[in-house]
């Protein structure tokens, strides 16, 4: 790489962010010219070959150098598949207009709600006729029961005007047999006789009618019974639709009004306040606050961004080596990193769950989904939203190395190419300030992660975001045409 090709890519920013790690491994400075003398006494000898490098807190800085542990994992045996995380069908609720009305909107979108929170309040002209409805059903009720009620007194008076009349069938009975025995003997007189006879035939009759009105009052106490039945079956349905209308439960409706507690609530509830059922979020909102909206419409929808699965997509041969119930683990698509400038960032936990295989596959694409549940009781992380892309892992039976034993493995990501070797900058860990460049014994990969053979330990710290930077200020292989200084500035010449 000659001068100029050099200083075009600095004019295009490539190699600005090698400003610090050049500048501490390159001491180098632009003060003194190449007519000074060195200082008397100062040494000519080149400075001794290393592979450490300086990764100050400014170097960190201004490379953006971040660090992944080395970790261990089953390389081989790992099948890791790409994604998307999606609520559950569950995890939505839409809430629509029970009755045509005028919405006001009472919550904010993306508003956290709990249960029972208003939503929104309807003026509907639907309560209104249902108010009316059961105000009628309280009238044909209590009209039902008045009829009802004056059975009994009715019944009580029949049955004193029946024994009055029994006790006059009684007597004429008596009397007609006296006279009929005088006038047997010679005593009596034919016209008394038929007198009294006549008077009996009377009595009998009104016992006749006495008897008719007894099975007539007992009809309509069956009838009245009925009606009152029937009236408070029709007032208890419309108490059940009016609950559902209003979004409360009947006895709530039944209940003394707050406002006039001499008054029942739904006498004086003017509109219906709509509640939220689950807790969520406010999704979105399908109206505005004063919009006359039609049965059915939607108002707004809340979602519980907790309840989320994830959908990934793997090939059909990988069949043999999946099955359900199998366990298995959902990873970000970006590897956590620890910063180097002191910055503290909230790792993205891997989560942990079971593997649903779909019930269909893709013939054309030789495809099959795979669906991760998270496990039970187990919360879902901040970063796993609906949409958020990441990787599936299933640590399979069907392949890997002798005994499936872990390997030592690192983010692929931290390995860099000079020219034909394989290149990564391990932490040091007896001074945090200095990178040790190595030359990575790497074995199998599987697409994110690769075995590292030798050289690292469990938890060592290997330079993640900033290692292509670091190895091209420590390349001997790359030619230089010019030097950095510590501010990021880059001066052509050695010096």
């Amino acid at each position: 790489m000659n001068t100029s090709t050099l200083r075009d890519l600095v004019c295009r920013g490539t190699l600005l962010v090698l400003s610090a790690a050049a500048s501490a491994i390159l001491p180098l400075g632009c003060e003194h010219t190449k007519d000074e003398e060195p200082a008397r006494g100062a040494s000519s000898a080149a400075p001794a070959v290393t592979n450490r490098v300086d990764i100050n807190a400014s170097v960190r800085l201004n490379l953006g150098i971040t660090f992944a542990k080395v970790e261990s994992r089953q390389v081989a045996r790992t099948l890791r598949v790409p994604g998307r995380f999606e609520l559950i069908p569950t995890a939505r609720r839409e809430y629509r207009a029970i009755a045509p009305g005028t919405v006001e909107l009472l919550v904010l979108e993306y508003q956290k709600v709990d249960a029972g929170t208003p939503l929104y309040r309807l003026d509907s002209p639907r309560w209104r006729e249902m108010q009316k409805e059961l105000a009628d059903a309280h009238a044909s009720v209590s009209l039902a029961r008045s009829a009802n009620d004056s059975i009994a007194p009715l019944l009580a008076a029949h049955e004193a005007h029946h024994d009055e009349i029994q006790k006059a069938v009684d007597l004429w009975t008596a009397r007609v047999t006296s006279l009929d025995q005088l006038m047997a003997a010679g005593g009596a007189r034919g016209e008394e006789v038929a007198q009294a006879r006549a008077a009996m035939a009377s009595a009998r009759s009104d016992l006749a009618e006495t008897l008719e009105t007894e099975a007539e009052l007992l009809a309509r106490k069956s009838q009245s019974a009925a009606s009152l039945d029937a009236a408070r079956s029709r007032l208890a349905f419309l108490f059940e639709a009016a609950a559902s209308l209003a979004g409360v439960s009947a006895s709530d409706l039944q209940a003394p009004s707050p406002t006039n507690p001499a008054m029942p609530r739904w006498r004086t509830l003017a509109g219906i306040d709509v509640r939220a059922i689950t807790p969520g979020v406010v999704e979105s909102v399908g109206t505005v606050s004063g919009g006359v909206i039609d049965q059915h419409a939607s108002v707004l929808s809340t979602v519980q961004p907790e309840l989320v699965r994830f959908r990934a997509v793997g090939l059909q041969s990988d069949l043999p080596r999946l099955a359900d119930g199998q366990r298995a683990s959902v990873v970000p698509a970006q590897a956590n990193a620890a910063r180097g400038g002191g910055e503290t960032v909230a790792p993205m936990t891997p989560l942990s769950g079971t593997l649903t295989l779909a019930p269909t596959a893709d013939h054309e694409r030789r495809t099959v989904e795979l669906i991760f549940t998270l496990a039970d009781g187990s919360p879902s992380p901040a970063w796993a939203k609906a949409g958020v892309s990441a990787f599936l892992e299933v640590v399979t039976s069907g392949t890997g190395g002798a005994g499936g034993s872990d390997d030592l493995a690192i983010p692929l990501k931290c390995v860099a190419r000079d020219g034909t070797h394989a290149i990564i900058f391990r932490r040091d860990p007896a001074d945090p300030d200095k990178a040790i460049r190595m030359e990575a014994d790497l074995g199998l990969d599987d697409g994110r992660w690769v075995v590292i053979k030798s050289g690292v330990a469990e938890g060592n710290e290997i330079v993640l975001d900033g290692v292509y930077q670091l190895m091209v200020a420590t390349s001997g292989s790359i030619t230089k045409g010019g030097h950095f200084h510590p501010d990021g500035t880059f001066h052509e010449g050695e010096d």
